[in-house]
């Protein structure tokens, strides 16, 4: 039973260890390390072979700007891979579930690509808060809403 409303809000522990802290660490963990030997183990190469592909997969459909994104978006997919698939073992916590981490990722990604949106393109960002052809009396309504709109967006998302 629970001993309070909010307990089950609370992160999981084992043994006085948070497991948020172990499922977040563990993926690292897996991963081999680099060698300075002329071939590599057969894990190192499918790893690089995955990581290459996943990649060229997700700067497909971006120009050239936008690949500086690459190392970020491929390593925060492959973190997040790592951790769901974690979480399908048996007795194991999915640190996905809880709202801190989704936010911890979501917030700064919006953030940065407003703040780059408005300071690269801002008539672009600005005109998408009023749709176009909108009559003149639902002007101010429309502005409000779509700015209230983009900032419950990293909530939503």
């Amino acid at each position: 039973m629970m001993a309070n409303f909010f307990s089950q809000f609370e992160s999981p522990s084992y043994m006085g260890v948070p497991l948020i802290a172990i499922a977040i660490v563990l993926p690292w963990i897996l991963f081999p390390a680099p060698s300075s030997r002329w071939i590599n183990s057969r894990l190192i190469t499918i790893q690089g072979w995955f990581i290459n592909r996943f990649t060229n997969q997700l700067m497909l459909p971006l120009n050239m700007g936008g690949h500086k994104w690459a190392l970020l978006l491929t390593s925060l997919m492959i973190f997040l891979f790592s951790i769901n698939m974690l979480g399908l073992l048996p007795y194991t916590f999915t640190p996905t579930t809880q709202l801190s981490l989704n936010m911890g990722f979501a917030v700064p990604l919006w953030l940065a690509t407003v703040i780059i949106g408005m300071r690269n393109q801002p008539t672009i960002a600005l005109g998408h808060l009023l749709p176009e052809g909108t009559p003149i009396p639902l002007i101010p309504v429309l502005i409000i809403i779509e700015t209230i709109s983009l900032f419950i967006r990293p909530l939503a998302l």
